[in-house]
């Protein structure tokens, strides 16, 4: 049973993670991860986010002007998604977590700087075939080992060069697939139990609040600054893995 502290530390966890979410479309995974791994295991913690995750990836994901067309042209990289997460999906419980994450974070730091000094990559649309598929499958290996969705299908999908609202509405497609991937996988190593998934449907209504808060921040933002805004957050999503990885003694 957990006490009301552990309750409003967890509640206070995915209000922040939500609004993190609804102004650059994605977070909530990496900031609930990392906060909650300060008092509970990686795959407790990963098991939490589901619900959350889950919901607010299929609001973000339908709420977007082009359900259809992103389905079409981005399925082979779902795919990929889906087999690289259930074939990882033991390393979350594994040895080597944290020294994922520290790779993720610096990853994560080097990205976004470039984003920062624009100096970012376009995918040229002729090679999307063969790209696709392997970014999923990186992507899928690397939720597998964090429990964070964001590499390399961020990077990825912000080469396509989408629109803001597209690549919102492209970035809750890959993490919707990654949410349900991952949740398949720690169902099949065994680390998905009933007390987290009550927790986890818990977990929702503040994670709801803060996303709805960030959507409406978002709606206000011009695109240049939205970019800013987004890349600031990878930064900062970045910096902060990273640190979470540093052993303290």
């Amino acid at each position: 049973m957990l006490s009301a502290g552990a309750i409003g530390f967890i509640g206070a966890v995915f209000v922040a993670a939500g609004l993190v979410k609804g102004v650059v479309g994605m977070g909530l995974p990496t900031v609930a991860m990392g906060l909650l791994a300060v008092t509970m295991p990686p795959a407790q913690a990963a098991a939490l986010l589901l619900i959350p995750s889950l919901v607010t990836n299929l609001w973000q994901l339908f709420t977007g002007p082009s359900f259809g067309g992103l389905c079409k042209r981005l399925w082979t990289m779902m795919a990929g998604v889906v087999i690289g997460t259930v074939t990882g999906a033991g390393l979350l419980t594994g040895a080597h977590t944290m020294m994922a994450s520290a790779g993720l974070g610096a990853a994560l730091v080097l990205y976004a700087l470039a984003g920062l000094a624009k100096a970012g990559f376009t995918t040229p649309a002729r090679h999307e075939a063969w790209i696709s598929p392997l970014v999923g499958v990186a992507t899928g290996l690397v939720t597998g080992a964090t429990g964070v969705f964001v590499i390399p299908a961020v990077p990825y999908l912000q080469s396509l060069r989408l629109e803001k609202e597209d690549l919102i509405q492209a970035l809750g497609l890959s993490f919707t697939v990654s949410t349900v991937a991952l949740g398949f996988g720690l169902f099949t190593t065994g680390a998905l139990v009933s007390p987290q998934l009550v927790g986890s449907v818990l977990a929702l209504a503040p994670a709801l609040a803060g996303m709805f808060i960030g959507q409406a921040l978002r709606q206000r933002m011009s695109v240049e600054t939205f970019r800013t805004v987004f890349f600031a957050g990878l930064l900062a999503l970045g910096i902060y893995l990273a640190l979470e990885a540093v052993p303290r003694g």
